[in-house]
């Protein structure tokens, strides 16, 4: 697929058909999230991938919104949780070549830790789109991490940013309604050219 069809085509898909993915169409879009940039090749992310049905029916229970208000989520055969890990950051711009040995946190103009676990996270939903399939990238309440952390093992310097489902759309899925193209913003509205509020 062209990848301009697979911008155009990517959105958030909350209704799956629940027929299994080929284990080496998990392996492409698992393998696509560590070709994400990071800054100082940091690469300070982790994944938990989730493909056992009894895996998956033990991660819902942390996201009851997503079970309650989309249940046909529940059959996307594959859940990853992208993990960002900020101590690698702070650990790799102490080496000589960065030199900020005092691993201070306030250094950083933005958590890039986040960012690039956020960028991984977007490579995995492109590339599902490329697949043919549908994903959804939601949150994680803030009161469920911990005890989503102790079901999984998941270690204190690890920290969710949310889950991904990523299958076949449901054969009833609806086409996307009129409301969200006129709701989406035009590119004169946040594109600023050369100095803010200069559009053209």
């Amino acid at each position: 697929m062209e990848f301009s069809e697979v911008v155009r085509r990517r959105r958030m898909v909350r209704h799956y058909s629940d027929k299994p993915l080929a284990p080496e169409t998990i392996e492409r879009i698992l393998a696509s999230a560590v070709r994400a940039p990071s800054a100082g090749f940091s690469q300070g992310w982790a994944f938990l991938a989730l493909t056992d049905p009894a895996d998956r029916a033990r991660f819902w229970p942390f996201v009851p919104t997503r079970v309650e208000n989309t249940p046909t989520m529940q059959d996307a055969p594959l859940v990853v949780v992208p993990l960002a890990h900020k101590a690698a950051y702070l650990e790799r711009y102490a080496e000589p070549d960065k030199g900020w040995e005092d691993r201070a946190e306030a250094r950083w103009p933005a958590p890039y830790w986040y960012i690039d676990t956020g960028m991984a996270a977007l490579l995995m939903l492109l590339t599902a789109v490329d697949e043919g399939l549908g994903a959804c990238f939601f949150g994680i309440m803030p009161t469920q991490l911990k005890p989503f952390r102790e079901e999984f093992g998941i270690p204190d310097e690890y920290d969710p940013i949310g889950g991904i489902t990523v299958g076949y759309r449901a054969d009833d899925l609806l086409p996307q309604t009129a409301a969200v193209a006129q709701r989406r913003r035009d590119l004169d509205d946040v594109v600023h050219r050369g100095h803010w509020g200069r559009h053209s």
